[in-house]
């Protein structure tokens, strides 16, 4: 119609790019043969649902394939090519997106810290922040199909020349294998300068968002909005003979209107105030000294290494992962927490040592 080949491969290539089937991924379904009256997704949305869990990008000739015979809906079809996909190295693409999303890491594209205050932490910064974290997840429970519970208490990471100077390390160039050293308060993601940063004001820490944050994204709770109207003065403006945070929210705690959801986030982000608002290690605010001991759902702690552990044996930490990741394999919400299949899933992942490898393979099954 156009008389051109150049302005026909134009518009088609312009209607492929906006066109739905492009920009979403689309489920397709067909009458479930073994379940009358019953959908079942179709053989190429199934791959797809496969491979965008496990890989994070769309299938390859060999699922094709599968889906085209047939033998993506036999057990021994779907179990030769679920194997497969967890052993291929494109693994770590699928674990790094998880996790990216789960993080809320997505948010680093607009975090800023103020030059003043952290003259330090730059965009580099910030971005090796986040890709700090995304290593350390994937050599834990990719390389070394560990403990997902653990990520939460290990000392081993990686660091980089500009997350040097936050850590108060010399980094040689690239990225290096580091441990944190044994006593330094750092052990676990809650530590990293990503969870710190992330969760923090520009100028300066946030108990309540750091304890917020902990708890809607590693226990699948929800922490209600402050009421209209709230004074914040008291942290924003504070009384100068209140210099530490917990000092200061001590206030809103005992304002019965913010009482409620500070009782449930504070005791445990003030875990964290050995920490400034860029992550750095402190013992210190204002010339007073910190206190950050607490208190996790009846466990108690000494400071962030120790709040790590407590979260680390809190039942709730690995029934929140299979919660997660179930929402994320079928692209819906998180389920309600009494769905018999989450049981299942919960049950066979503490029985593999709450290895990831095995509950994607169980949710891809």
């Amino acid at each position: 119609e156009l008389n051109d080949f150049y302005l026909g491969l134009q518009a088609v290539l312009e209607g492929m790019l906006l066109s739905p089937n492009f920009l979403l991924i689309q489920d397709t379904v067909e009458p479930d043969p073994d379940r009358p009256g019953k959908y079942r997704l179709d053989a190429y949305s199934f791959a797809s649902r496969l491979s965008f869990l496990l890989w994070d990008s769309v299938p390859d000739e060999q699922l094709l394939q599968a889906a085209e015979s047939g033998a993506l809906f036999t057990k021994r079809g779907r179990k030769r090519e679920v194997e497969r996909m967890l052993a291929s190295p494109r693994l770590e693409a699928g674990i790094r997106a998880f996790f990216d999303d789960m993080l809320l890491f997505d948010r680093f594209d607009q975090l800023t810290k103020d030059p003043q205050a952290y003259p330090m932490v730059t965009g580099s910064t910030l971005r090796d922040a986040r890709e700090q974290t995304l290593r350390t997840i994937v050599d834990h429970l990719v390389a070394k199909n560990a403990d997902y519970r653990d990520l939460f208490t290990t000392r081993s990471t990686f660091l980089s020349p500009t997350l040097g100077p936050v850590y108060e390390e010399v980094a040689p160039p690239g990225w290096t294998p580091y441990e944190f050293p044994e006593g330094s308060g750092r052990a676990g993601l809650l530590t990293h300068v990503s969870f710190l940063a992330l969760h923090s004001h520009p100028v300066r820490s946030s108990a309540t968002l750091r304890g917020k944050a902990l708890r809607e994204i590693f226990l699948c709770q929800v922490v209600p909005p402050p009421p209209p109207n709230v004074d914040f003065s008291a942290v924003e403006d504070p009384d100068p003979s209140l210099r530490t945070a917990r000092q200061r929210l001590d206030v809103h705690r005992t304002n019965p209107s913010c009482a409620g959801c500070h009782k449930i986030t504070d005791p445990i982000g003030l875990g964290l105030e050995q920490f400034d608002g860029a992550g750095r290690f402190r013992t210190t605010e204002n010339g007073a000294p910190i206190d950050a001991s607490g208190e996790l759902d009846g466990r108690k702690f000494e400071d962030g290494a120790g709040l790590g552990r407590a979260l680390r044996d809190n039942p709730l930490l690995p029934s929140c992962l299979v919660k997660r990741m179930y929402s994320y394999a079928t692209g819906g919400p998180l389920p309600n927490p009494r769905d018999p299949v989450l049981k299942v899933f919960e049950k066979r992942f503490a029985k593999s040592g709450y290895r990831v490898r095995d509950l994607l393979r169980e949710i891809a099954m």
